[in-house]
């Protein structure tokens, strides 16, 4: 099933982790409908920014498997809103001035580049909350952008 143009719901349920430890991962149908506004709404214009694949890091994550790699309770990735993909900063910044979202979160890296880009979409209420993830005394702290 295609939630979009260019993503399919295998790619964004697809975890090595859940299938490491046989973890079930499929969406329902709240979760695959709130899927499809994220990548209609946020994947696809920056699949067209970008004019080439992206893979997708982390899509939706069932509570086990979000449990299992220590995620938060209330992730939006177990809602089927969230997504972590390998993004450029001049991605990030097209996704901050650009694009309507909940959260964007420039994950670790450096000035120039980050490991990866959280962005999720809520049908309910966007924040256009811009974070940044950081290592201090080895614990992760969200700062201002």
């Amino acid at each position: 099933m295609k939630l979009s143009k260019h993503l399919t719901k295998q790619e964004f349920e697809f975890s090595p982790t859940a299938i490491k430890f046989g973890i079930e991962n499929e969406m329902n149908e709240a979760q695959t409908k709130a899927a499809v506004l994220l990548a209609e709404k946020v994947f696809e214009p920056i699949r067209a920014f970008r004019g080439k694949p992206i893979k997708v890091n982390s899509g939706f994550r069932s509570a086990a498997l979000n449990k299992r790699i220590g995620g938060a309770s209330s992730s939006q990735h177990s809602k089927g809103e969230a997504l972590d993909l390998p993004l450029t900063k001049e991605e990030f910044l097209f996704i901050k001035d650009n694009l309507e979202f909940d959260q964007l979160i420039y994950e670790f890296g450096n000035d120039n580049a980050p490991a990866w880009i959280h962005v999720s979409f809520s049908a309910k209420k966007n924040r256009k909350q811009v974070l940044k993830a950081v290592k201090v005394g080895g614990v992760t702290k969200y700062l201002n952008y």
